[in-house]
């Protein structure tokens, strides 16, 4: 039996930031990971504005720039008739707001978490245990007061908590295990990634969707490499796995021409990860002491690709909020549920977002109603250019940004002067 004064599951962006600021709050906090390393996948790979300013915050902005990346500043629709898309969100314009990275980082996410990994240890007070999967909470008097586990070579064993907080994303344990009401809100699609091969001669940094019958797709440049979401109606993986593989490059190379000269890159179905989209909220965050943040808390859409950084922002909040606690060693429920009252208005306000472009675009792109982007939307965007801010500031910034705490603050390396990389992957899925 071991304790700690913190012990967060999961060790992904939002287990490790929270693991990370707890620890330069002098707090005794234990990250658990199941996996014994970072190497997946097709996870969430958006690192957005709000998040790198934290992490200059952090003092890590230099090594973050000299991680592997591209990075997309617009985001555009394709035009009737095969013409230019067209921009209906520019990055670039968020640099008058005074924001510091007005784009979004297109990096492994492993890099990423192995960067926060590094930067923790040099805490003290900070562990990390990976390959060491939490079983169940342990209970005591009505109270979590910590989690049983399980190592990868069969070992069990429990460790005590003044306060567990659950980053284990959207198929939480411990989420299926609180009692905790659900709110589940209906998605048409899911979602599956693959990549493809990138010419030389593709430089671009615009991230563009492709519209067609039964079936959207959208093309997300990456260093060295396409990275392809392609989204079909809900629960339809098997039967688009029993086509076959013939067939699934024939509907890429439709829904996007250009790249019908590389579909056969796509070796099996193997290549193909399918994400089961979900988009939810849990009613209540806590039960006493336990918390839920992140995916765990709220699992988002992958439009927009915002999932990783919301969750990042309730790791700074719950950091915040709660280290004062955690130094007296007690962490009553008020204190909990102030970090749902902080967290709830942009988690509901990005959600609300996300169901309308459901409604509007997804659902009538798969029932083949829509075909092309709406005509009023593209001639706004045209005509009015500096309307192109807004999307840009929703997703990549988002409604209530969170800075990092003094407690954790460290000198900003500014990084060298240098042109960013050429624009160029299933846990829960980068953004679309």
């Amino acid at each position: 039996m071991e304790r700690t004064t913190c012990c967060v599951v999961g060790g992904g962006p939002a287990g490790m930031v929270l693991g990370l600021l707890l620890a330069r709050a002098g707090i005794r906090v234990t990250v658990l990971e199941k996996h014994a390393d970072f190497l997946r996948d097709f996870r969430g790979d958006t690192v957005h504005p709000s998040t790198l300013d934290l992490l200059d915050d952090l003092g890590l902005g230099e090594r973050v720039a000299a991680l592997p990346q591209s990075r997309i500043t617009e985001v555009a629709l394709p035009t009737p008739g095969g013409g230019p898309p067209q921009v209906v969100g520019d990055l670039a314009r968020l640099a008058r707001l005074g924001v510091r990275h007005p784009y979004i980082a297109m990096m492994p996410q492993w890099d990423l978490l192995d960067l926060l990994a590094d930067a923790a240890r040099a805490e003290p007070s900070f562990t990390l245990r990976t390959s060491t999967a939490a079983t169940g909470v342990l209970r005591e008097n009505g109270r979590v007061t910590g989690v049983r586990y399980r190592t990868a070579d069969g070992a069990s064993g429990i460790l005590r908590a003044e306060l567990t907080v659950a980053c284990d994303g959207r198929h939480s344990l411990l989420r299926s295990g609180s009692g905790l009401a659900v709110r589940e809100f209906g998605v048409p699609f899911d979602a599956w990634w693959f990549r493809l091969p990138r010419r030389p001669d593709e430089t671009g940094a615009m991230l563009t969707p492709r519209l067609g019958t039964g079936r959207f797709a959208v093309v997300i440049p990456r260093e060295g490499y396409l990275q392809i979401a392609y989204l079909g109606r809900k629960g339809s993986d098997a039967a688009l796995r029993a086509r076959g593989i013939e067939a699934f490059r024939a509907d890429v190379a439709e829904l996007i021409p250009d790249c019908a000269d590389r579909v056969g890159a796509i070796g099996s179905m193997d290549d193909v990860k399918h994400l089961d989209v979900r988009l939810n909220r849990l009613r209540r965050w806590h039960v006493d002491g336990l918390l839920f943040i992140g995916d765990a808390a709220h699992a988002m859409s992958p439009i927009g690709g915002v999932g990783i950084n919301l969750a990042v922002q309730d790791a700074v909040a719950a950091a915040r909020l709660l280290a004062p606690a955690l130094r007296r060693g007690s962490v009553p429920g008020a204190d909990l549920a102030r970090v749902r009252r902080r967290r709830l208005l942009p988690t509901v306000l990005v959600q609300g977002v996300q169901r309308i472009m459901h409604r509007l675009v997804a659902a009538p792109a798969l029932d083949g109603t829509l075909t092309t982007p709406p005509a009023a939307v593209l001639g706004l965007m045209r005509r009015v250019p500096a309307l192109r801010i807004v999307p840009a500031y929703l997703v990549g910034v988002g409604p209530l940004p969170e800075r990092a705490p003094a407690f954790a603050r460290r000198p900003v390396r500014t990084p060298s002067p240098r042109s960013a990389p050429a624009a160029t992957g299933a846990d829960d899925g980068d953004g679309v």
